[in-house]
């Protein structure tokens, strides 16, 4: 399972081969089964008989070596197993317990069930919505400026270690190589991290600071952006160059549509200089957010462009001059309904019109069938008359999208807007009369 081959890690090769059988238990965990392997140790999906809850163990390699490799991975598990209930944020995966067991040792996590890492985003055929990447991103800002204010520097962000739940929240995962604050135990031999996604003082070997988890960040963040890393060489040294003296391709030349704001927000995470970056992860999800608030706004000025081209179209407001469309526009809001869904009912009070957008709508009195109303056409005669009650059903055909207006808003419209909408819509519901009248005739 991709979301906990993320806790196994990938920085080291393991020094003696893993069990191959499946323990039965590890401490009083009781063992379901196994759900990833790494370099440095093998994952199980595990229950927590005492609180009964599923959990991730990450079960560490044995090894009698004592090289570089092996006092690493010794140092990745007492760097876990200090982080034991010191990040209680719900945007980072907790870790509950550590211990060790016939030599043995091992971590215990939150199991996300059903969670994908992020790295099934980062594809240009995979890649989400730019107003969901925003979101994603500024969660994990928020998750590490928490993590940031008590002393922890992740030093791995990277989208294997993000996890997007099946709600669409975000878990960061795996502090094995985590700079704590208060610890000495988190000092790992030779540069630690994924390359494609340090830090230029990371490469370098520079002491770290909050700054380098949010460079990290907006490598992450470019990838889900664009589909492909700022930087990638078949070479480790030719990347690691470009990692400290190189500029990526600026991101709305490989994707176009990316708004303004975001590019610069990317830039400015990506920047060299950790001074030239944002201060803190508060501030790197200060601008996330005035970026979306934009592209909300952006996002809603089209919708009401959209709709404003389909009313214009409907035959109810050939007659009408497009100021006096907008005006019944700001009058009124969309409606969606399904088939079979009631939109009036006998015995409803109301002062709503109701336009026809799209779809039909179905009229019936006393259970028999009185007509029916197309798109383009109206409905809500009840209105004019104050306190008149309704004495007919009208159901969705099938899928009807309709502009509901009310007449206490379209008091507030000009003179001429209200004399148009009245007069259109006394022609169409007499017009609707007559039909009636002639088909009883027929029969």
């Amino acid at each position: 399972m991709a979301t906990q081959n993320a806790l196994a890690g990938t920085r080291t090769q393991p020094i003696l081969a893993p069990l191959k059988s499946v323990p039965e238990r590890i401490g009083k965990y009781y063992v379901v089964h196994e759900v990833g392997r790494g370099s440095t140790g093998t994952v199980y999906l595990s229950h927590d008989p005492f609180y009964g809850r599923d959990v991730a163990i990450k079960f560490y390699h044995a090894s009698s070596a004592d090289d570089a490799e092996s006092r690493n991975a010794r140092r990745m598990f007492l760097g876990e197993a200090h982080m034991v209930g010191k990040l209680q944020h719900p945007n980072i995966v907790p870790i509950f317990d550590a211990g060790e067991e016939e030599g043995r040792r091992y971590v215990v996590t939150e199991h996300v069930h059903g969670a994908r890492t992020l790295s099934a985003y980062c594809r240009p055929g995979s890649l989400l919505p730019v107003d969901q990447v925003i979101g994603i991103v500024y969660k994990c800002a928020k998750a590490l400026h928490y993590a940031h204010s008590r002393g922890v520097v992740h030093r791995d962000i990277k989208p294997s270690n993000i996890l997007l739940t099946q709600d669409g929240d975000v878990r960061i995962v795996d502090f094995g190589i985590a700079l704590v604050s208060d610890s000495d135990v988190s000092r790992l031999e030779g540069v630690a991290g994924s390359p494609a996604y340090m830090s230029p003082e990371q490469v370098q070997g520079h002491d770290l600071d909050p700054r380098s988890d949010l460079y990290s960040l907006g490598a992450v963040m470019y990838e889900m952006l664009c589909g492909h890393r700022p930087f990638r060489a078949g070479a480790l040294g030719k990347l690691l160059r470009q990692v400290v003296q190189s500029t990526p391709e600026p991101l709305r030349e490989v994707r176009p549509e990316i708004p303004q704001e975001l590019e610069a927000i990317v830039n400015r995470a990506l920047e060299k200089e950790p001074g030239s970056r944002y201060r803190s992860g508060a501030e790197f999800a200060a601008d996330l957010t005035r970026a979306h608030q934009k592209l909300r706004s952006a996002q809603s000025d089209i919708d009401d462009e959209e709709r404003f081209a389909m009313l214009r179209r409907l035959r109810f407001f050939h007659d009408f001059t497009h100021a006096e469309i907008r005006e019944v526009m700001k009058s009124g809001c969309w409606m969606e309904c399904q088939p079979g869904e009631a939109v009036l009912r006998p015995g409803d009070t109301d002062d709503r019109f109701y336009v026809v957008v799209s779809g039909r709508a179905r009229l019936s009195r006393f259970g028999e069938m009185a007509g029916s109303v197309e798109t383009g056409g109206c409905f809500g005669e009840a209105a004019f008359a104050e306190g008149s009650r309704r004495d007919t059903l009208i159901e969705a055909e099938g899928p009807l999208t309709l502009l509901k207006v009310t007449a206490t808003l379209l008091e507030q419209a000009s003179i001429s807007c209200q004399l148009r909408f009245h007069k259109v819509f006394l022609r169409e519901l007499i017009g609707r009369l007559q039909r009636g009248r002639k088909a009883g005739e027929g029969a």
